[in-house]
């Protein structure tokens, strides 16, 4: 079976949240006898405001919720909204605001949580994983934040945060299965020359005791399609990156759903000299392309 993204639990679940927390809203202004006119003249709002909360074209922040329930006489539900809300946050946090503060601040959150995590499995179909980038990789990959989003450039100060938790990967009480594509290893998403630093490091790496690395050949037939990349924190949750966002999947079918697929990419990955045989060729096909000035 090969559904899209958007017909999986991940997208559906924040979907769902994000429609509760409209309608919410909206019984609450109906339950007043206000029209949305009305709410958004007490409020002081442009009338477009209280449309796009209701049906979720706008995400509310802590003080439109709190001013909603006043106006409401709703104040009773203020907190009940507001976990509902941080809830909704934490399961899709928008690069644009998770971002404001700079690179770096969600680098250090990642430490956080990945102090927490004993087993990794991660899956990526077009980028290396973070905790196998070398320096100059993730600089490239970390100025995508900044070109997008405009967040401040502290592009140094995050790649050392990046590098910095890499020192987990020599840690006795974590282990790390990695599965990428043979696409991932292709993709021009740096100069030529770092990306050959790149799969140097990505051999070296593969040879760590607790490190399982695998790649998938591009000659491989998929059964369920390579829609995007995922990360699976033991049994506990599972983030995805998007464009526009970073999910946080907490939810246990959820959890089961990105499991099965793991396991159906691990199962057709090259490991051990097989995926090093891989790389190894990759990186001899683009020497052949570098020049010294790359």
């Amino acid at each position: 079976m090969t559904l899209p993204p958007k017909n999986t639990p991940s997208a559906s679940s924040v979907h769902e949240a994000r429609s509760a927390l409209g309608k919410r809203l909206r019984e609450l202004r109906q339950q007043a006898g206000l029209t949305g006119t009305e709410l958004a003249e007490s409020l002081s709002w442009p009338q477009s405001k209280v449309s796009k909360l209701e049906t979720t074209r706008q995400t509310p922040s802590d003080d439109d919720i709190r001013a909603w329930t006043l106006a409401t006489g709703s104040d009773s539900q203020t907190d009940e909204l507001l976990t509902a809300l941080h809830t909704l946050e934490a399961q899709h946090a928008e690069w644009q605001r998770v971002l404001r503060p700079g690179l770096q601040p969600h680098q250090r959150k990642l430490s956080e949580l990945d102090a927490k995590t004993r087993l990794f499995r991660v899956f990526e179909s077009t980028v290396i994983p973070g905790l196998l980038q070398t320096t100059e990789y993730a600089r490239a990959r970390l100025a995508q934040g900044v070109i997008l989003f405009h967040a401040r450039n502290d592009i140094n100060e995050a790649v050392q945060a990046r590098m910095k938790r890499q020192e987990l990967l020599y840690r006795e009480d974590k282990r790390f299965h990695f599965v990428i594509t043979e696409a991932a290893l292709r993709l021009r998403l740096c100069a030529p020359q770092v990306m050959l630093a790149q799969l140097d490091r990505l051999i070296s790496l593969s040879t760590l005791p607790n490190v399982r690395l695998g790649v998938i050949s591009s000659e491989t037939q998929y059964v369920i399609g390579p829609w995007h990349g995922f990360w699976l924190r033991d049994n506990e949750r599972v983030l995805i990156e998007t464009f526009s966002a970073e999910l946080n999947l907490v939810q246990s079918q959820e959890i089961a759903l990105y499991s099965k697929v793991f396991e159906q990419f691990s199962a057709i990955a090259s490991y051990g000299r097989s995926a090093r045989s891989i790389i190894t060729r990759l990186a001899g096909e683009l020497a052949l392309g570098a020049t010294p000035d790359e």
